[in-house]
Protein backbone atom coordinates (compact mmCIF):
# COMPACT_ATOMS: atom_id res chain seq x y z
CA UNK A 1 0.00 0.00 0.00
CA UNK A 2 1.24 3.48 -1.20
CA UNK A 3 2.06 6.01 1.34
CA UNK A 4 -0.87 8.57 0.06
CA UNK A 5 -3.62 5.49 0.56
CA UNK A 6 -2.45 4.78 4.56
CA UNK A 7 -3.17 8.37 4.93
CA UNK A 8 -6.45 8.24 3.40
CA UNK A 9 -7.02 5.31 5.45
CA UNK A 10 -5.93 6.78 8.48
CA UNK A 11 -7.98 10.07 8.61
CA UNK A 12 -11.13 7.39 7.93
CA UNK A 13 -10.82 6.68 11.01
CA UNK A 14 -12.53 9.51 13.19
CA UNK A 15 -11.37 9.59 16.23
CA UNK A 16 -7.72 9.44 15.06
CA UNK A 17 -8.64 12.04 12.26
CA UNK A 18 -9.90 14.54 15.71
CA UNK A 19 -6.87 13.47 17.05
CA UNK A 20 -4.09 14.14 14.77
CA UNK A 21 -6.51 17.35 13.55
CA UNK A 22 -6.07 18.77 17.30
CA UNK A 23 -2.28 18.00 17.36
CA UNK A 24 -1.76 20.66 13.58
CA UNK A 25 -4.68 23.02 15.44
CA UNK A 26 -1.68 23.25 18.60
CA UNK A 27 0.75 23.42 16.07
CA UNK A 28 -0.87 26.14 14.21
CA UNK A 29 -1.44 28.62 17.67
CA UNK A 30 2.46 27.55 18.67
CA UNK A 31 3.63 29.00 14.96
CA UNK A 32 1.00 32.11 15.71
CA UNK A 33 3.00 32.68 19.22
CA UNK A 34 6.11 32.52 17.55
CA UNK A 35 6.04 35.35 15.29
CA UNK A 36 4.68 37.73 18.03
CA UNK A 37 7.57 39.55 19.08
CA UNK A 38 8.75 41.31 21.94
CA UNK A 39 8.41 45.48 21.77
CA UNK A 40 11.39 47.54 21.50
CA UNK A 41 13.85 45.33 19.45
CA UNK A 42 16.55 46.60 16.99
CA UNK A 43 16.63 44.01 14.23
CA UNK A 44 19.65 45.15 12.96
CA UNK A 45 21.17 44.17 16.20
CA UNK A 46 19.47 41.23 16.74
CA UNK A 47 20.73 39.69 13.42
CA UNK A 48 24.50 40.25 14.02
CA UNK A 49 24.23 38.74 17.60
CA UNK A 50 22.76 35.31 16.01
CA UNK A 51 25.57 35.98 13.66
CA UNK A 52 27.99 36.37 16.11
CA UNK A 53 26.81 33.80 18.55
CA UNK A 54 25.73 30.68 16.35
CA UNK A 55 24.90 29.09 19.83
CA UNK A 56 22.12 30.63 20.13
CA UNK A 57 21.08 29.73 16.06
CA UNK A 58 20.92 25.86 17.46
CA UNK A 59 18.84 27.35 21.22
CA UNK A 60 16.83 28.96 18.01
CA UNK A 61 16.00 25.60 15.70
CA UNK A 62 14.67 24.03 19.22
CA UNK A 63 11.97 26.90 19.43
CA UNK A 64 10.83 26.61 15.94
CA UNK A 65 12.44 30.35 15.18
CA UNK A 66 10.69 32.51 18.25
CA UNK A 67 14.17 32.83 20.00
CA UNK A 68 15.08 34.38 16.66
CA UNK A 69 12.06 37.12 16.36
CA UNK A 70 12.40 37.38 19.94
CA UNK A 71 8.93 36.36 20.80
CA UNK A 72 6.66 35.86 23.63
CA UNK A 73 7.28 32.31 23.55
CA UNK A 74 11.14 32.43 22.78
CA UNK A 75 12.40 30.48 25.94
CA UNK A 76 10.48 27.35 24.05
CA UNK A 77 10.05 24.47 26.11
CA UNK A 78 12.82 25.11 27.79
CA UNK A 79 12.08 26.15 31.73
CA UNK A 80 9.77 22.97 31.69
CA UNK A 81 12.75 20.61 30.51
CA UNK A 82 15.02 21.80 32.43
CA UNK A 83 12.70 21.38 35.86
CA UNK A 84 12.28 17.74 34.42
CA UNK A 85 16.15 17.43 34.54
CA UNK A 86 16.67 18.31 37.66
CA UNK A 87 13.80 16.55 39.35
CA UNK A 88 15.20 13.58 37.28
CA UNK A 89 18.63 14.06 39.41
CA UNK A 90 16.83 15.14 42.82
CA UNK A 91 15.03 11.24 42.48
CA UNK A 92 18.99 9.95 43.22
CA UNK A 93 19.64 11.93 45.83
CA UNK A 94 16.02 11.53 47.36
CA UNK A 95 14.40 8.09 48.30
CA UNK A 96 11.18 9.72 48.71
CA UNK A 97 11.22 11.16 45.34
CA UNK A 98 12.18 8.06 43.93
CA UNK A 99 9.85 5.99 45.69
CA UNK A 100 7.07 8.03 44.65
CA UNK A 101 8.35 8.15 40.78
CA UNK A 102 8.89 4.72 40.35
CA UNK A 103 7.03 2.33 42.71
CA UNK A 104 3.70 4.23 43.40
CA UNK A 105 2.53 4.03 39.92
CA UNK A 106 0.43 6.46 38.03
CA UNK A 107 -0.30 8.78 41.17
CA UNK A 108 2.89 8.64 41.75
CA UNK A 109 3.81 10.04 38.57
CA UNK A 110 1.12 12.22 38.54
CA UNK A 111 2.30 14.69 41.41
CA UNK A 112 5.99 14.05 40.11
CA UNK A 113 4.85 15.75 36.73
CA UNK A 114 3.14 18.55 39.31
CA UNK A 115 6.06 19.29 41.07
CA UNK A 116 8.05 19.81 37.82
CA UNK A 117 5.24 22.14 36.43
CA UNK A 118 5.85 24.02 39.37
CA UNK A 119 9.34 24.46 39.03
CA UNK A 120 8.99 25.56 35.69
CA UNK A 121 7.52 28.80 36.96
CA UNK A 122 10.42 30.26 38.94
CA UNK A 123 13.11 28.72 36.18
CA UNK A 124 10.95 30.44 33.32
CA UNK A 125 11.18 33.68 34.93
CA UNK A 126 14.98 33.03 35.97
CA UNK A 127 15.61 32.04 32.18
CA UNK A 128 13.38 35.06 31.01
CA UNK A 129 15.29 37.60 33.14
CA UNK A 130 18.79 36.34 31.60
CA UNK A 131 17.67 36.41 28.10
CA UNK A 132 16.41 40.43 28.58
CA UNK A 133 19.33 41.06 30.39
CA UNK A 134 21.78 39.32 27.74
CA UNK A 135 19.78 41.39 24.93
CA UNK A 136 19.74 44.47 26.63
CA UNK A 137 23.60 44.44 26.99
CA UNK A 138 23.90 43.76 23.73
CA UNK A 139 21.92 46.61 22.13
CA UNK A 140 19.36 44.76 20.90
CA UNK A 141 16.42 45.82 22.81
CA UNK A 142 16.19 48.67 24.20
CA UNK A 143 16.69 49.35 27.85
CA UNK A 144 13.76 48.60 29.59
CA UNK A 145 12.85 50.59 32.75
CA UNK A 146 11.98 48.45 36.33
CA UNK A 147 8.15 48.19 35.35
CA UNK A 148 8.61 47.13 31.79
CA UNK A 149 11.35 44.74 32.90
CA UNK A 150 9.13 42.96 35.09
CA UNK A 151 6.23 43.14 32.71
CA UNK A 152 8.63 41.65 30.01
CA UNK A 153 9.93 39.00 32.67
CA UNK A 154 6.18 38.10 33.24
CA UNK A 155 4.90 37.50 29.50
CA UNK A 156 8.23 35.94 28.64
CA UNK A 157 7.09 33.41 31.51
CA UNK A 158 3.28 33.09 30.63
CA UNK A 159 4.24 32.37 27.38
CA UNK A 160 6.75 29.66 28.39
CA UNK A 161 3.64 28.00 30.70
CA UNK A 162 1.21 28.64 28.18
CA UNK A 163 3.62 26.49 25.59
CA UNK A 164 3.70 23.64 28.78
CA UNK A 165 0.27 23.37 28.35
CA UNK A 166 -0.37 22.81 24.82
CA UNK A 167 2.51 20.02 25.16
CA UNK A 168 -0.02 18.49 27.81
CA UNK A 169 -3.23 18.95 25.81
CA UNK A 170 -1.76 17.06 22.96
CA UNK A 171 -0.69 14.05 25.40
CA UNK A 172 -3.82 13.69 26.49
CA UNK A 173 -6.51 14.43 23.94
CA UNK A 174 -4.00 14.59 20.76
CA UNK A 175 -1.32 11.27 19.72
CA UNK A 176 1.99 11.04 21.10
CA UNK A 177 4.18 12.75 24.19
CA UNK A 178 3.28 16.59 23.66
CA UNK A 179 6.43 17.75 24.62
CA UNK A 180 8.22 15.84 22.43
CA UNK A 181 5.82 16.73 19.18
CA UNK A 182 6.66 20.42 20.52
CA UNK A 183 9.98 20.54 19.81
CA UNK A 184 9.57 18.45 16.73
CA UNK A 185 6.77 20.85 15.23
CA UNK A 186 9.67 23.62 16.00
CA UNK A 187 12.74 22.09 14.35
CA UNK A 188 10.59 21.17 11.33
CA UNK A 189 8.91 24.93 11.14
CA UNK A 190 12.42 26.92 11.37
CA UNK A 191 14.56 23.69 9.23
CA UNK A 192 13.79 25.97 5.64
CA UNK A 193 14.87 29.03 7.14
CA UNK A 194 18.36 27.03 8.56
CA UNK A 195 18.99 25.35 5.19
CA UNK A 196 17.94 29.06 3.27
CA UNK A 197 21.26 30.76 5.72
CA UNK A 198 23.06 27.98 5.07
CA UNK A 199 23.05 28.84 1.59
CA UNK A 200 23.26 32.38 1.64
CA UNK A 201 26.64 31.85 3.77
CA UNK A 202 28.61 29.00 2.18
CA UNK A 203 31.41 29.55 1.03
CA UNK A 204 32.83 27.09 -1.15
CA UNK A 205 36.22 28.83 -1.07
CA UNK A 206 36.48 27.43 2.73
CA UNK A 207 36.29 23.59 1.60
CA UNK A 208 39.64 22.16 2.35
CA UNK A 209 40.78 21.24 -1.68
CA UNK A 210 40.97 17.50 -1.89
CA UNK A 211 44.69 15.91 -1.73
CA UNK A 212 45.91 14.84 -5.40
CA UNK A 213 46.89 10.87 -5.23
Amino acid sequence: MAWHQRVIQIFKIRDLRTKILFVLGIFAIFRVMANIPMPGINAENLKDFFAQFQMFGLLNMFTGGALDNLSIVMLGLGPFITAIIIFQLLTMIFPQLNRMYKEEGEAGRQRFNQYCRIATVPLAALQGYGMLTLFQRQGVIESLSPTLLSTSILTIAAGALFLMWLGELISEKGIGNGVSLMIFAGIIADFPNNIRQMLVTWDPTRVPARANS
